[in-house]
């Protein structure tokens, strides 16, 4: 192995405690995980994971569209309950 240095990071002290949780589940250190994603990087040409903002899913997407339309007037507004559903269709109990 080549010469090794020391280097030094600052990190938030409970990041740092449920990374070390994760890493010795996989079997290692900090070290050695910050070493592989090191490796990985420099491997690959790029950081090996997608960084990204927080995007909804398809799911969560379909559903703002659905109360846009809704509020919007293009499709009916949903009853909120059973009961409230009954009562719009006027059904009795």
């Amino acid at each position: 192995m080549s010469d090794t240095i020391n280097l030094s990071i600052r990190m938030d002290r409970e990041l740092k405690e449920q990374a070390e949780n994760l890493f010795s589940e996989l079997g290692m250190n900090m070290t050695t995980a910050l070493n592989v994603f090191v490796r990985q990087s420099v491997r690959q040409g790029k950081i090996p994971f997608e960084i990204s903002l927080a995007k909804p899913n398809a799911v969560t997407i379909s559903a703002l569209e659905e109360i846009a339309d809704m509020r919007a007037g293009r499709i009916p507004k949903q009853s909120a309950t059973v009961a409230d559903f009954a009562k719009e269709m006027g059904v009795t109990e």
